[in-house]
């Protein structure tokens, strides 16, 4: 399939990295490759769109890239993006490279970014890239899964030797502003309690009480999920927890090891179908746009629309976690 008008787009990762980046990098490339379109990875995210980091990708370039964690593009951040004299450059950039438009794959600072370009002239479309979750136009992002997936594998491990020495373990996860992914794990791990930044926590109420009613039932080892975000994070939880109970508690925080590791099966899927539909984007001529996972099907938003959107935590999750560790429903505060 070959378009008139786009001939050679750039594809770029930026922020954090997430499982599955480089399956979007292979879908871009290849899908442009079918559709008669050059594709050009720029390296180094924004840094390298400005200072011309790129390197050609064809067919064979990205080979096996579903398969491998991180990314193959390198990230970075960029303060000299941040002003105009330096998006003034990274549009020269792709007008020295006769870029077209960008697939840029991130979380809300790569969008912003994109949109600036937007504003600029570049035809952009964004792909939501973050273990965190939190881009509130999709119900999912790619690397979600094998994040959730890793912490549950490095939590299971821990449980094994917390059992033998009848501990409370505190353990950090991710997500400094979203809660997403301690919740989701905290259920899949059966965790005593989970603290995360979105929701007002009654230290007594939700955690203290709970270790005490798990221990008086007969349990001697205890679970704590604690996001990053969370004031004081997981050294200051467990401080709380050792004072209020004296159980010996540890701290546990698994940092980036979360980032890495070979993609899952759905984060492959899910970046392959989100590169396809960003190029066809950009074939059409559409711009300034993020592709979006809803209700299983691929859609699109206009990246302004996206970027006013907020996303809560999941309710049902929410009260599922407090059913099954005796607590009683809350209301979470409003998004």
């Amino acid at each position: 399939m070959e378009n008139s008008k786009v001939r050679r787009i750039g594809v770029f990762t930026s922020g954090g990295d997430a499982p599955g980046m480089n399956a979007v990098v292979r879908s871009v490339v290849r899908t442009a490759i079918h559709m008669g379109i050059e594709c050009i990875g720029i390296r180094r995210g924004y840094h390298g769109l400005i200072n011309g980091d790129f390197t050609t990708l064809d067919f064979n370039s990205v080979s096996g890239l579903s398969r491998r964690g991180g990314t193959m593009l390198y990230s970075a951040r960029s303060k000299e993006f941040m002003v105009p004299e330096g998006r003034e450059k990274a549009v020269a950039t792709c007008k020295l490279l006769g870029i077209d438009g960008l697939v840029g794959i991130g979380g809300d600072g790569t969008f912003r970014g994109l949109q600036e370009l937007s504003k600029l002239g570049i035809a952009v479309v964004g792909v939501p890239g973050t273990i965190d979750n939190d881009i509130a136009c999709s119900s999912y992002t790619i690397g979600y899964d094998t994040a959730c997936n890793t912490a549950i594998d490095s939590i299971d491990k821990l449980r094994d030797t917390m059992q033998s020495h009848e501990r409370c373990s505190v353990v950090e996860v991710m997500g400094r502003h979203a809660g997403h992914l301690a919740l989701y794990v905290g259920v899949a791990c059966g965790a005593t309690a989970v603290v995360v930044p979105e929701q007002d926590i009654d230290y007594e109420h939700d955690l203290i009480e709970p270790i005490r009613r798990a221990r008086i039932s007969g349990r001697t080892h205890f679970m704590v999920i604690v996001a990053e975000g969370v004031e004081g994070g997981a050294y200051g939880v467990a401080e709380k927890i050792r004072e209020a109970t004296s159980l010996d508690t540890r701290v546990t925080i698994l940092g980036h090891v979360q980032r890495g590791g070979a993609p899952s099966a759905r984060d492959r899927v899910t970046a392959t179908y989100m590169g396809y539909e960003a190029v066809k984007l950009l074939a059409a001529g559409k711009t300034n746009r993020v592709i979006c996972l809803q209700e299983d099907k691929y859609v699109d938003f206009d990246i302004n629309e996206a970027l006013s959107m907020k996303k809560s935590l999941d309710v049902q999750t929410y009260t599922v976690m407090r059913a099954l560790t005796g607590m009683e429903q809350v209301k979470l505060k409003n998004p």
